[in-house]
């Protein structure tokens, strides 16, 4: 099979699709690998290396898509790559269709077998290839919302861990996932006061065994989330549910009553946010002021530590995506169910069901399809 590896072109995004070393496992498995001109260098994978590896380097997209039958990208295509999709061709890459009807309508259009790392579950409910960027974005939340504290950043000028005779930082994180527990670990050791709050009473167990009393647990329901909205200076999105549109847990009026210049970080912003004031950020343009609280909802955080971040999401990918190569698609994801499960858009039909309820369009089983 042909493999292609594009350069990614959402707003500074410097991971890549595939490392050499990925690179080096599909030509040992027979395949031809063409990678893009530059697509390695954010994340300090030079030309030379892919090169070394056996990939055929590319200079334009256009030809990149146009030979390959198997695309592996990090973020969603982008407006311009979209003409370069095909019927048949098959697109592996972070989607998030849910909060997106746009680049749902065009990839069902396009006629390509979309499968989406996000969506990629196992039977016990994990999310195997959205994890490892899931512990990077908790990790950063606790440090940019660190850093969007200091005043000179617009932040309240409030110190993570406080000094002797002063209180450190009230952090209140939503959900109790590997997000929230990433940005607890990171934010407890800073020093923060910090709070965890989710409705699963299970996941909050395992944090208070992990944690003790060093990390405040909590249930998650109206009256205590207004109070502990309230009372945080920084306040740390980390809900999901897999596939689907977040659900929007604080409201304009609860960041009305914040602090102000206290932060918010919403990480669950790539799915829709949980946040009623928060809107899609850049790297470029990262934060904004709203009902006098600071905001901050970068789509692609993982991408500001790319050396990090693709080899933790490639390690997770290379796996499936050499069952795609080495078996095809269709016997791939009916020999897995997991991947199965990461099937969004094939044959111009949605095929996961959050996706379709989330814009209201027809669902079509993927067993109907694949029969």
């Amino acid at each position: 099979m042909i493999i292609g590896v594009p350069r990614e072109i959402k707003n500074n995004e410097f991971r890549v699709g595939m490392t050499p070393a990925g690179v080096a496992e599909f030509v040992a498995h027979g395949h031809t690998v063409l990678v893009e001109h530059g697509a390695g260098e954010g994340s300090s994978f030079p030309d030379e290396d892919y090169a070394a590896a056996g990939a055929r380097l590319v200079g334009r997209a256009a030809e990149l898509f146009g030979e390959a039958e198997l695309v592996v990208k990090v973020k969603e295509p982008q407006p311009s790559e979209m003409p370069l999709l095909r019927t048949g061709q098959v697109l592996f890459a972070f989607l998030h269709l849910a909060p997106d009807r746009s680049q749902t309508e065009r990839l069902v259009r396009s006629g390509a077998v979309c499968i989406a790392y996000e969506t990629v579950e196992l039977p016990d409910g994990r999310l195997p290839l959205l994890a490892p960027m899931s512990e990077v974005a908790g990790r950063m939340s606790a440090q940019v919302g660190a850093a969007l504290l200091q005043r000179p950043n617009g932040g309240r000028g409030v110190l993570m861990g406080g000094v002797p005779g002063v209180p450190p930082a009230n952090v209140l994180i939503l959900g109790a996932g590997s997000v929230g527990c990433n940005a607890a670990y990171v934010a407890r050791g800073m020093g923060a006061n910090v709070s965890v709050m989710d409705v699963d009473l299970d996941r909050l167990r395992q944090l208070d065994r992990f944690w003790g009393n060093t990390v405040h647990t909590l249930h998650s329901n109206r009256h205590d989330l207004e109070r502990q909205v309230s009372e945080a200076d920084l306040v740390i999105g980390a809900v999901l549910v897999a596939g689907a549109r977040t659900p929007v847990l604080v409201t304009r009026k609860m960041v009305a009553a914040m602090k102000p210049r206290a932060v918010v970080v919403d990480v669950s912003v790539d799915q829709g946010g949980c946040v009623e004031t928060s809107r899609p950020t850049s790297h470029d343009e990262p934060s904004f002021l709203a009902e006098d609280v600071l905001h901050y909802a970068v789509t692609n955080m993982p991408g500001a530590v790319p050396y990090t971040s693709t080899l933790a999401l490639t390690h997770a990918t290379l796996r499936h995506a050499l069952a795609l190569a080495d078996r095809g698609w269709r016997q791939a994801v009916q020999e897995d169910p997991a991947l199965a499960r990461g099937v969004n858009v094939l044959d111009g039909q949605i095929t996961h069901r959050t996706v379709a309820d989330a814009h209201g369009m027809d669902f079509t089983s993927l067993t109907t399809l694949l029969a």
